[in-house]
């Protein structure tokens, strides 16, 4: 395991590509067997107590794609927030806690969450993690039992945009586009987040 720490530029460099995705190239599809392979990476990651209360849903067709969309809230600072026809997601994977198992999730459909965005970015896709989710609606329609809640949906696809960080002015934390479309997400300096104890 001393080689571990060879790793780190490889770590740092994918952390820093992995930003939310908006915009999809929605004629290139994402496969079953992917997403089958990010559920499998983010069933083995951290769960408090062990528990392991996550379940996954995972929707790759066409038809089941077009019954999740209409549920999602994207980008609220985005005027053209929403992906458009031709630019949705072409994969989604839905977070679930199993109440049979816990009352809460904690922190775990975080982790989840966020090793299933690094996997995906590893893959070349990338994805957005979406708690703006009309809950009740979308497991009625997916016909999912009561015992599971919808904690996240992870819309996945081929990224169709740039995204950019920047430093953040002034304390404006809006994300925008600009006109060739280059999304730019302000972020607070090390300086500002880094306590000095």
């Amino acid at each position: 395991m001393n080689d571990v720490k060879d790793l780190w530029p490889v770590f740092r460099s994918l952390a820093l590509r992995t930003r939310t995705i908006r915009r999809f190239q929605e004629d290139r599809l994402v496969t079953e067997d992917t997403l089958r392979d990010l559920a499998d990476v983010a069933r083995q990651t951290a769960s408090g107590g062990n528990k392991q209360p996550l379940k996954y849903a995972i929707s790759w067709t066409k038809e089941k794609n077009d019954v999740i969309f209409p549920h999602l809230h994207w980008a609220a600072y985005l005027k053209d927030g929403k992906p458009r026809e031709g630019e949705r997601p072409t994969a989604y994977i839905l977070i679930l806690l199993d109440h049979g198992i816990a009352e809460s999730a904690g922190c775990d459909h975080g982790i989840a969450a966020q090793t299933i965005l690094l996997g995906a970015r590893a893959m070349g896709l990338g994805g957005c993690i979406l708690g703006a989710v009309d809950r009740g609606p979308l497991r009625a329609m997916l016909k999912i039992p009561e015992r599971y809640e919808i904690l996240l949906v992870i819309a996945l696809g081929w990224p169709k945009e740039n995204v950019v960080l920047e430093e953040m002015v002034e304390d404006r934390i809006e994300y925008w586009r600009d006109e060739e479309g280059v999304h730019h997400v302000p972020k607070r300096p090390l300086s500002e987040v880094l306590l000095p104890y």
